[in-house]
């Protein structure tokens, strides 16, 4: 768990406001159960709530409607679930897919000076020209059009000023809420929402940082350099930084205008076969791809070229995994469900607590419905969604990356099927599915890869016997230890610290009392009400400390 940063006061602040909208959405049974539901304000408990929920909705629906009340850290929360079906009910991850991130933009004045404060120089020193009303507003940021000195027509990414400091607060009461569910909810180990916000927290820090993006765009350019129909806009450095990106902007039409590309006689089943050729070619020649091909980031230029925009949600897979995922294909087409379930261990995917006999049961039924169809037969993205779903009952943990490639693959297929609803995925991409077996499966890979397995294991076998001279030695001076790190053990001994700090802190309220007693009975000076001073400030100073005691014991509900 990541260390707190807010002062107490402002931590205890937000605390209510997500208490109060954790009662709000009817989820208040948490808040209590996580011992949180107290530190709701006074003015909320006693003010009438009033109701903004219908009967007929949901829990996904309720949760959905609280992230977006939460604001914008909780917004891309919730997106990020959207893409995790394989940690979240898949009915949460569709409702979470609708969350929108619109906000009202902000002023022209604060883009002056965010752009002056990282490009060095004013607005009017570094463009021609440059839009005050932006194009798009998010709550990351806004872009804006614009025109350089030299003449190009650009897009101008800002960041919103002061998101970070807001982010970085709330990632702090998202780990706090994260720990006490995982404390106290025992339902919410199976979805580990500490590892859920650390996935969180690394995928917002990179959407925080704009040089990472433009490196992506930059990136996807080399890959498609040599493409005759796919166009990456170009970055300009020069007037970009991690809160500002520039980029070449694109005269273009949006391919779900439908009417536009009629009208420029495009083709609309080309452009999706091309966009799909696209994807596949990243994923299995490249190892980079764009996760969201959706119809907004995918336009067509005037000469037909198709632009790809929009390149903060990109994902990476090392020739290691792509061999793996290679190699699960493999063992999918073959019905190998053994095979499989040692590729997900491979993957990390697969705890010790795993029902392994039942999960090869449902594997080996889902092999066997898709086994020996043909491409056309076969839906990809209903194909990738029982699979999630079957890996999510036994709580197999898919590793980000792939789960990002999950995302994109729906994605690309969605936007397929909208171009032309005739296209089959899993036609398009048989051709480089089948090159990427034949040259998993080539003589030269395979002896490779055995190559390169002997030279690890000699290196260990080498290395073996210095290795084991060394811990025998440790072992015989008497300076081995062994380290056991019982669960739960921690817990145990802070709920019987703090029972004896109770303990010693009522015996000192108890020795007060007595003390004063006994002063009270030798009469001494000086007197007020015709008792000793010292005798009633002891029962005064018991008395407050004895109702503080009270007070805390109900507070946090261990009485």
């Amino acid at each position: 768990m990541r260390p707190r940063k807010l002062h107490r006061y402002s931590m205890i602040k937000r605390y209510g406001k997500i208490v109060d909208a954790l009662v709000k959405y009817e989820f208040g049974h948490l808040a209590d159960r996580m011992g949180i539901g107290n530190i709701r304000p006074l003015k909320s408990r006693i003010k009438k709530q009033e109701r903004v929920l219908k009967d007929t909705d949901s829990g996904p629906k309720k949760v959905r409607m609280m992230l977006e009340e939460l604001g914008p850290t909780y917004i891309k929360l919730g997106q990020i679930l959207s893409m995790r079906p394989d940690l979240v009910p898949p009915e949460y991850a569709n409702e979470f897919s609708r969350l929108q991130d619109e906000i009202q933009p902000f002023g022209m004045e604060e883009v002056e000076k965010l752009i002056k404060e990282e490009l060095g120089s004013g607005v009017d020193d570094l463009f021609e020209s440059f839009e005050d009303i932006p194009i798009a507003a998010a709550s990351i940021g806004q872009v804006h059009r614009a025109k350089l000195k030299s003449g190009e027509e650009v897009v101008v990414k800002v960041q919103r000023p002061g998101i970070r400091k807001v982010i970085e607060a709330d990632l702090d009461i998202m780990y706090s809420i994260a720990s006490f569910a995982e404390e106290h909810l025992p339902e919410a180990s199976l979805y580990r929402p500490v590892e859920i916000v650390e996935e969180f927290e690394r995928s917002i820090r990179a959407e925080l940082d704009y040089t990472q993006e433009g490196r992506n765009a930059e990136h996807f350019a080399h890959n498609f350099r040599e493409h005759p129909l796919i166009y990456i806009p170009k970055v300009y450095w020069k007037y970009s930084s991690m809160k500002v990106l520039t980029l070449e902007y694109i005269d273009g039409v949006k391919s779900s205008s439908f009417e536009e590309l009629d009208r420029m006689e495009a083709d609309r089943k080309e452009i999706a076969t091309e966009v799909l050729k696209a994807f596949m070619m990243q994923v299995y020649d490249d190892g980079f791809f764009h996760a969201d091909l959706h119809p907004g980031n995918v336009f067509i230029m005037k000469d037909r070229r198709i632009a790809l925009l929009d390149f903060g949600m990109a994902g990476f897979l090392s020739s290691d995994m792509r061999n793996l995922l290679i190699d699960e294909l493999i063992a999918i087409t073959r019905g190998d469900t053994v095979l499989y379930i040692e590729l997900l261990r491979d993957l990390g995917s697969i705890g010790d607590d795993v029902d392994i006999a039942s999960l090869k049961i449902d594997v080996d039924h889902l092999l066997y419905k898709y086994y020996g169809r043909t491409a056309n037969q076969l839906n990809t993205a209903l194909i990738l969604e029982e699979m999630i779903n079957l890996l999510r009952k036994y709580q197999v943990r898919v590793p980000a990356n792939v789960a990002l490639l999950s995302k994109g693959a729906m994605t690309i297929e969605g936007f397929s099927s909208m171009m032309d609803p005739q296209i089959n995925l899993t036609i398009v991409a048989e051709p480089f599915a089948k090159k990427a077996i034949k040259d998993r499966l080539r003589l030269t890979n395979i002896a490779g890869t055995a190559y390169r397995d002997f030279s690890n294991w000699s290196r260990v076998l080498h290395r073996a016997p210095m290795k084991i001279s060394h811990i025998l030695d440790i072992a015989e001076r008497g300076y081995l230890k062994l380290q056991f790190e019982p669960q739960g053990f921690d817990r145990v001994v802070a709920e019987i610290d703090a029972a004896s700090n109770r303990l010693a802190f009522s015996l000192i309220i108890s020795a007060i009392i007595v003390g004063s007693s006994l002063i009270i009975q030798t009469g001494m000076e000086p007197h007020i009400w015709g008792v000793p001073l010292l005798g009633v400030m002891g029962f005064l100073m018991a008395g407050f400390l004895g109702m503080w005691l009270v007070i805390y014991i109900l507070r946090t509900g261990r009485i």
